[in-house]
């Protein structure tokens, strides 16, 4: 379970505070707020639209707040440009799984190291490459074309990028998504290989297994708004998440 504890002054990981997103009319994350403790796993769960995947591009910057703050312990980073934000210790994964197709295996990890918060260069630099390479699973020639990969590898190298900078929050956007069983078997064991290495991680996702086992606390979403919090098991037993999934049987 998440340690609770916070910054040396007493701050969050990270904390969203009232935040808003609109686009052209449409709200797509209204008044949101919720604190990620240091060391805690952290579950962003509800339906396809809900806003999930746009309150993680806000706290990445690849979109700005239309309202509210963001704060990386305790410093404002809401509507920061993405590679400052990197810099100042926020990595991502993202859900439809990016990575750079020209570069090798080697070369795409190595890119985190450059451009993150941590930043390393020469031999120092792949040394963690490739440690991190076989970190997180993959046996793969380390000069293979990322574009050769099968696409749970291509997970796997985007998540070495992001770890390699030894980020303060990593953001985990369906990284288990499109994984068949063995694969998502996989999966859910090297993230919770991260959080038992203490990480603090926000992720959103459907697999409700991983929710279940992974996860200290869940903040439920559903039309831009938070609609429960609490355990996974609290939260997936709430009438109203369930409402939200599944639909009112009474309509």
């Amino acid at each position: 379970m998440a340690s609770g504890a916070n910054g040396p002054n007493g701050e969050p990981a990270l904390a969203i505070r009232d935040l808003t997103k609109n686009f052209s009319g449409l709200t797509a994350v209204r008044s949101m707020s919720f604190e990620l403790a240091e060391n805690e796993m952290l579950g962003l769960i509800g339906p396809n639209g809900s806003g999930k995947t746009t309150m993680i591009n806000l706290i990445s910057g690849a979109l700005k707040p239309s309202a509210g703050g963001i704060e990386l312990y305790g410093e404002e980073i809401g509507g920061t440009a993405p590679a400052a934000i990197a810099r100042k210790g926020v990595a991502r994964t993202f859900q439809i799984v990016r990575v750079l197709p020209s570069l090798s295996v080697l070369e795409n990890v190595a890119a985190g190291g450059v451009f993150g918060h941590s930043r390393h260069w020469g031999q120092d630099l792949y040394d963690r490459a490739r440690a991190l390479i076989a970190r997180v699973g993959l046996t793969v020639a380390e000069n293979t074309p990322v574009t050769a990969l099968t696409y749970i590898d291509q997970k796997r190298v985007e998540l070495a990028r992001a770890l390699i900078a030894d980020p303060k929050v990593l953001l985990l956007d369906e990284w288990l998504a499109g994984l068949n069983p063995t694969e998502l078997r996989t999966g859910i064991a090297l993230i919770e290989a991260l959080r038992g290495e203490g990480r603090t991680i926000l992720i959103v996702e459907h697999v409700m297994e991983a929710i279940r086992g992974l996860c200290d606390r869940c903040i439920v979403m559903s039309s831009g708004e938070r609609i429960a919090e609490g355990t996974p098991a609290e939260v997936l037993a709430d009438k109203g998440v369930i409402r939200a999934y599944l639909g009112d049987p009474d309509a």
